[in-house]
């Protein structure tokens, strides 16, 4: 194998786990390369959490500007104008940038970077472009890609990738989902001025969420101008003169100027030849590992969304810190998926940590339940009708706090630190005595003292 190159690691996928995995393994001594056949950074960098936010930050100044003349400022309404295409080179831009400091990490750290696509000729070889590569330790990093449901007319559908791409926005759109992805898309073009409509097949957006958040939400979209339809799906699409036709289950129909679909995403492996190999596979599509992140093949490795764990650009990085130290280090450390935060950057935001009302009585806990509804100090001179939403779900036996929710502003923010709290096991009573920052929103999480159930 002379002319076959050699490393001690390979990482398949140059998204946030593997840069992460190969950068760390890299500066413990280990020869490292990463192959990546799209863009440095993954989804998150590139298709995902980083542009998605800076669309929700342009969508919400059209709220700022309207609210500017409760606090003296005189801003014409009819010379307000929206630029799309500014903002979408603003952005790209931006992720340009993001992707040189990705490159320069792994350069800096030594790792060699491999473009194209690999595909595994064994469990310990490599090939990218005709040329091999050997390493005793192979890990696939790949994430995961948007599904398009097979019905008539998908080729009209987009996903969340083109959205970040569009070369104008349309009047009207179709948002197809009922998962954070669909509900922040839904916030971003409506808040550009897009006539926006979500359809979701359920009953109720955004499962997995505290029922509180997921009806609050319901009441805010529609604040917002978002028209919701539940309980229906889309049948088919047709194209009619630069406008599309989606049909819907109900027997109606919706003539609309871009239809997306956030219907779910599944592992990419397309074309690695795991299967050949004898990796195994989950039900879902997803690599089997262990609490190691080993597949059924002992060199062979997985981590990100690709396995299946929570599709969050932080437990990525977790799991590859903890691989790293399996494969060069220690091997001390584990995964804990328990009180993992998120958000949902719609528009009012949804903050989350820990167990859900339901979530928590479905494991037994005798629970007391805390919540508060207002309107948020930034709104209360002009006029907006927009409220927030939070709640603590306590044991009602120990005291300690199980689950913290919110919808308002900057409610990422402020779960972040709830949800140190949460994993080191506060109790109702260490919030209680705990002294608020007047005056905040936040503030109303150490002051709450009377059980609604």
């Amino acid at each position: 194998m002379s002319d076959i190159q050699q490393y001690d690691l390979i990482v398949i996928g140059a998204g946030s786990g593997g840069v992460r995995l190969a950068r760390m393994s890299a500066q413990r001594g280990a020869r490292v390369a990463v192959v990546e056949s799209r863009y440095l950074g993954g989804t998150c960098v590139n298709v995902g959490c980083v542009p998605k936010k800076l669309f929700v930050y342009g969508a919400h100044v059209s709220e700022e500007l309207e609210d500017a003349s409760g606090y003296g400022w005189q801003v014409p309404q009819d010379q307000v104008a929206f630029n799309w295409p500014t903002l979408v080179a603003n952005k790209n831009a931006e992720i340009e940038r993001l992707n040189g400091v990705y490159q320069r990490l792994l350069v800096n750290a030594g790792v060699t970077i491999i473009e194209g696509s690999a595909s595994l000729l064994d469990a310990n070889t490599v090939e990218v472009g005709g040329q091999q590569y050997h390493a005793e330790h192979i890990t696939i990093a790949t994430g995961s890609w948007p599904v398009v449901p097979q019905i008539p007319g998908r080729e009209f559908i987009l996903t969340s990738n083109e959205m970040f791409y569009l070369p104008q926005l349309p009047r009207h759109a179709v948002v197809w989902g009922g998962g954070y992805i669909a509900v922040e898309f839904a916030g971003i073009l409506a808040g550009l001025g897009v006539e926006t409509t979500l359809i979701y097949r359920g009953d109720l957006f955004l499962r997995g969420f505290d029922d509180d958040v997921r009806q609050f939400m319901v009441d805010e979209m529609k604040k917002k101008g978002i028209r919701l339809k539940f309980g229906v799906t889309i049948e088919s699409v047709e194209s009619e003169g630069g406008h599309y036709l989606a049909r819907l289950s109900d027997g109606s129909t919706l003539s609309t100027g871009l239809v997306m679909a956030a219907t779910g995403r599944r592992a990419l492996t397309d074309g690695l030849g795991l299967e050949a190999l004898g990796v195994e596979f989950q039900p879902s599509g997803h690599i089997q590992v262990d609490q190691d992140f080993r597949t059924s093949v002992p060199s062979i490795s997985a981590l990100g969304d690709v396995i299946g764990t929570p599709q969050l650009t932080p437990v990525a990085l977790a799991q590859a810190m903890v691989l790293c130290r399996q494969l060069f280090g220690d091997g001390e450390g584990e995964m804990d998926y328990d009180n993992i935060p998120t958000a949902v950057f719609c528009q009012p935001n949804i903050g989350t940590v820990g167990l859900t009302e339901a979530e928590a009585r479905d494991r037994g806990f005798d629970v007391t339940i805390f919540r508060s509804e207002f309107k948020p100090m930034k709104y209360v001179l002009t006029g907006r009708d927009e409220r927030c939403l939070m709640k603590l779900v306590v044991d009602s036996t120990t005291d300690r706090v199980l689950g913290a929710h919110m919808v308002g502003p900057d409610a990422g923010e402020i779960t972040q630190g709830l949800a140190v709290a949460i994993k080191c096991g506060a109790t109702k009573a260490q919030f209680d005595s705990t002294i608020g920052i007047h005056p905040t929103s936040a503030e109303e999480f150490v002051t709450m003292r009377e059980p609604v159930s």
